[in-house]
């Protein structure tokens, strides 16, 4: 883990949570180590966390989501970060949300990814698990715009509606 992982992770818990209300069903799609599907369940949020490898809740391709036994309009949130880089996410979200449900994401400034390689190779940041092969434009999403930041210049932190 980088030296700024951990601080960047408790601000990415930070900025969820005044989103998510008692009584939502929350999805995180790529729990990695379950770290922060741990730390919302500590502070009583229903979460469940999918990955394409344990020690997820559910392990397996969150595309395939209906295989998976998830069932479209869901969700009340869904948290997804640093995920939508690696693999577009728009369809399966946009199924398993309902109506007015919120997709919390962050993401790298595509313009930016080449700084968080670097950041990467002296250690500051978390390694890639994979290629960074869907960079995005948060605010082309086809959701509506609740909340969005640029966070330290190179992060995209957003909270989007499905409409």
């Amino acid at each position: 883990m980088g030296l700024l992982s951990n601080f960047v992770r408790e601000q990415r818990i930070k900025f969820c949570l005044p989103y998510i209300n008692k009584g939502d069903r929350v999805l995180e799609i790529g729990c990695g180590n379950m770290y922060v599907t741990k730390n919302l369940r500590k502070k009583g949020v229903n979460i469940t966390g999918i990955d394409i490898e344990p020690p997820a809740d559910i392990v397996g391709d969150i595309k395939k989501f209906r295989e998976l036994g998830l069932k479209e309009r869901g969700f009340d949130v869904i948290i997804a970060f640093e995920v939508i880089e690696h693999v577009d996410l728009t369809e399966p979200v946009r199924a398993l949300l309902k109506l007015g449900g919120l997709f919390i994401l962050t993401t790298p400034v595509p313009s930016m990814d080449w700084l968080l390689r670097m950041m990467e190779s002296v250690g500051l940041n978390q390694k890639r698990t994979s290629p960074h092969s869907n960079l995005t434009d948060i605010k082309t999403l086809p959701f509506e715009t609740v909340n969005f930041r640029k966070a330290f210049g190179m992060m995209q932190w957003a909270v989007l509606q499905n409409l």
